[in-house]
């Protein structure tokens, strides 16, 4: 499983790097030495932006765009004969793709691999929530 920079991590959580070596400090994100830096495992990361995202910091709000190319980590993947279903958390966005389950064996998709999800759409709403 690939491990990943402290400064990677951040930018996959849509955090600073001294905040997620704060979190690794206070013990809620394991790290390990790598070549004498920091590294997290991207398995632990996949786990840790998924808990996040269940159920963010409290006062904690989002107001961005999110493009048409988001990079994220891979936090889950369903097989099934034919299809699979990827799910990716990109910083503070979850993101869930229908693919063949061909492609997602061929692109090595599993929870902790980093990847981005392109996307297009000829319909998108946009809505500002109620406070």
């Amino acid at each position: 499983m690939p491990n990943l920079r402290v400064s990677e991590a951040a930018a996959l959580l849509g955090v600073s790097d001294d905040t997620v070596r704060r979190w690794i400090d206070q013990g809620r994100l394991p790290s390990k030495q790598e070549n004498g830096r920091m590294a997290v495992d991207g398995q632990a990361l996949a786990a840790f932006a998924q808990k996040m995202a269940d159920s963010p910091e409290p006062g904690h709000t989002t107001a961005a765009s999110a493009r048409n190319r988001m990079r994220g980590i891979v936090t889950r993947v369903l097989k099934d004969g034919v299809m699979a279903q990827v799910e990716m958390q990109a910083g503070p966005f979850r993101v869930v793709s229908l693919m063949s389950r061909e492609a997602a064996d061929e692109l090595g998709l599993e929870p902790g691999v980093v990847a981005v999800a392109s996307i297009k759409s000829t319909h998108v709403v946009v809505e500002i929530p109620e406070a």
